[in-house]
């Protein structure tokens, strides 16, 4: 007999939490690297939480620590924090449409990263509107929770888990990716996402190729954003005309 809750008998926050659990494969062993990292720039483990627990950027973080121990100026760090981060402006109109209406949203996006916006994009629609609310918040509570923890226990152990496992150190940069992977995979049914998804694809690698790292991610965005709506558009006059 099977005792475990159905979906609809748990809380919205509950039901957010357990869609985010595949998160945490992804979430904790990056944030474990990042917690390496900081301490390794001589950032103390109550640095590290904070930065994880206030800013809560990602790769961001990397690039952060990396150009502040370099002694790069401040204002140069915060634009090129801006820049990677700049994708998330095409987050907001997409996801938008989901939520229920009012301000609370404002401080909710805090929880907001590439994951969450990949897994409420897919699970909101098929929530009712009074329940989006408290699956966000659990959802990207239990994420952000997994990334601040994460990121402690790299800063407190993570040169004794990487020496006393040397693979793990290998192996965990690739997690993030492989989460990605793993979100992004579902929607390569649909030849419109196919091609969307391609281009982004593509046009990230190829400016990995050359050099453009930083560029990589908010161009690649760019150019998948544009290709979603141009191909829209184009669906929608063939439509029309074929309709007269």
């Amino acid at each position: 007999m099977n005792n475990r809750p159905s979906a609809s008998s748990l809380s919205p926050w509950l039901q957010g939490m357990r869609d985010a659990m595949p998160l945490l494969g992804g979430y904790i062993p990056v944030a474990i690297s990042f917690g390496l990292i900081a301490t390794q720039a001589n950032f103390s483990v109550w640095e590290a939480t904070a930065i994880s627990a206030l800013i809560y950027a990602g790769a961001s973080q990397f690039l952060m620590v990396a150009m502040l121990a370099s002694g790069a100026s401040l204002w140069l760090v915060v634009v090129m924090t801006l820049l990677i981060n700049a994708r998330h402006v095409v987050y907001a109109p997409n996801l938008t449409p989901l939520l229920p209406p009012g301000r609370r949203w404002l401080a909710l996006m805090h929880g907001l990263t590439d994951q969450v916006f990949a897994l409420a994009h897919n699970r909101l629609p098929q929530l009712p509107m009074a329940t989006r609310l408290g699956w966000y918040c659990g959802a990207a509570l239990l994420a952000w929770a997994s990334w601040v923890l994460g990121t402690t226990l790299g800063a407190v152990a993570g040169a004794s888990l990487t020496q006393q496992w040397p693979l793990l150190g290998e192996v965990m940069p690739f997690a993030l990716p492989a989460l990605f992977l793993v979100l992004i995979a579902p929607r390569f049914t649909s030849p419109l996402w196919f091609i969307v998804l391609g281009i982004t694809i593509a046009t990230a690698l190829l400016l990995a190729v050359l050099q453009f790292t930083n560029a990589a991610i908010p161009v690649a965005a760019a150019a998948g954003a544009l290709a979603y709506y141009a191909l829209m558009a184009l669906n929608q006059k063939t439509g029309a005309e074929h309709g007269h």
